[in-house]
């Protein structure tokens, strides 16, 4: 965890410029060179030590021309920022201004930039645009600080309540849910709307489900129905909880219940994390499964099945391939776009002019982009992502479709245009997920945010 967000965050400003400044006013300078300024200092409250857990609100960025530029607010993060207060490197360093901080405090710290690159973020050189002059803040509120000791005593403290609580969690929700029904014999609740027609579901069979996941207070964990999205899984072959199988292994075709499953089925003691170590499931929670069976097959047949899409899929591609030139003419006159393709067939159409250098092969840029089929079908958005993010990747690496290669190349910073790239600049006979078919030409709407070197 050692500051790897800030290290990612100091890569926005490599082609920025910072200003800097001999003064600043109602800062006071520490010995070792932190400009910093309290707005809340709570002398007598927890100070943290090293290896601590820092939980805070952070708000990173610079001035340019006097204006602020936020890089980052821990606001938009869905979860709690946290880093783990490691030892400083030397003097000054960003590690050092977060241990004069007291839980509750609220600061402002102003960090030489050329000191953070190079010896804290292991820059090997400091970013283009900057210099030995150039000033990075950091703008913090200490919500929490504890060690790893305390962390893991407080969540077993958790756990061991959770524990307790869970029998009541249950018993409430089949109170106010009015259910009847009688538990098994390893204590889950299966509550059946629909039973079902046929045979019952074998080993090896494929069952196609839609299934909805989630805690015993309602909180959604999951659902296929988001995305219209329903699950094919070979029974008998790990795939969820012993409660999942246990309940899946009484349904048919066509059966649709609720199952309710205690964390002794469920997750159990530890529970489910993401990535980044967060719970999805807390220890000893229980949870409620909506199961609708929506097809079963054997081994056979879904093999046949599996072969039959597979020969349908090739019908539709070969018949996408010979549509798509038709397709393409078609959106270009129904635009009014007066654009000519370039040699690989792809359309530059220029909204906004950029300025500066173009983007050439092996610069690396951040683009906002907005894709889509020629029906008008949204498939991507960096726009529509929290935070907003710019994609960022190198001209010319293959790091990207050839379409966007050659499209971002024909730009400069701060240009904006739309670009229709064929199939075969994009996915090809192929395509890409649910939303790609093969032979699909796309249109994005594209921003070109920046250009570096690194």
């Amino acid at each position: 965890m050692k500051i790897r967000t800030l290290f990612y965050l100091g890569a926005v400003i490599i082609t920025m410029m910072l200003a800097s400044c001999s003064k600043y006013s109602g800062f006071t300078k520490s010995d070792s060179g932190i400009y910093y300024k309290f707005y809340v200092e709570n002398k007598d409250s927890l100070k943290p030590v090293e290896g601590s857990i820092l939980t805070m609100n952070m708000i990173y960025r610079m001035e340019i021309g006097g204006k602020d530029s936020i890089l980052f607010n821990s606001a938009d993060m869905p979860r709690a920022f946290e880093i783990n207060l490691a030892k400083s490197e030397f003097k000054g360093d960003i590690y050092e201004a977060f241990s004069m901080l007291h839980k509750g405090d609220s600061a402002t710290f102003i960090i030489n930039a050329n000191d953070f690159f190079t010896k804290t973020a292991k820059y090997p050189t400091l970013p283009e645009g900057l210099d030995s002059t150039s000033m990075l803040y950091f703008d913090v509120k200490l919500l929490n600080a504890e060690t790893m000791e305390e962390r893991q005593k407080a969540e077993a403290q958790k756990a061991e309540k959770l524990k307790n609580e869970e029998v009541g969690k249950i018993q409430s929700y089949l109170t106010t849910n009015n259910v009847t029904t009688a538990p098994t014999a390893s204590g889950i609740y299966i509550i059946t709307q629909n039973a079902g027609s046929g045979r019952g579901i074998q080993k090896a069979d494929f069952v196609k489900i839609n299934l909805t996941v989630t805690a015993i207070d309602g909180k959604k964990i999951f659902s296929t129905l988001d995305n219209d999205r329903p699950i094919t899984f070979e029974f008998g072959q790990p795939f969820d909880t012993k409660g999942f199988e246990e309940a899946v292994a009484t349904m048919k075709k066509g059966s649709k219940a609720t199952v309710v499953v205690p964390s002794v089925m469920g997750f159990g003691e530890r529970g489910k994390k993401d990535m980044s170590g967060q719970d999805i499931v807390s220890p000893f929670s229980p949870i409620v499964y909506e199961i609708e069976v929506l097809d079963l097959k054997t081994k056979t047949e879904h093999e046949k099945a599996m072969k039959e899409e597979e020969e349908n899929a090739k019908k539709a591609a070969s018949e996408a391939m010979g549509k798509e030139p038709a397709l393409i003419e078609k959106y270009v006159k129904d635009n009014k776009i007066t654009a000519k393709p370039g040699a690989s067939g792809i359309y530059y159409i220029e909204k906004v002019k950029g300025k500066g250098a173009l983007a050439s092969s092996g610069k690396k840029v951040k683009v906002h982009y907005t894709g889509k089929l020629l029906n008008g079908k949204v498939f991507d958005s960096s726009l529509e992502r929290k935070p907003s993010t710019p994609f960022e990747f190198t001209i010319g690496k293959g790091e990207v479709i050839p379409g966007w290669d050659e499209g971002i190349s024909m730009m400069s910073a701060g240009g904006k245009a739309t670009l229709i790239i064929p199939s075969k600049m994009g996915y090809g006979e192929r395509g890409t997920g649910a939303d790609i078919p093969a032979y699909s030409p796309l249109v994005f709407d594209v921003e070109l945010i920046s250009i570096s070197d690194k």
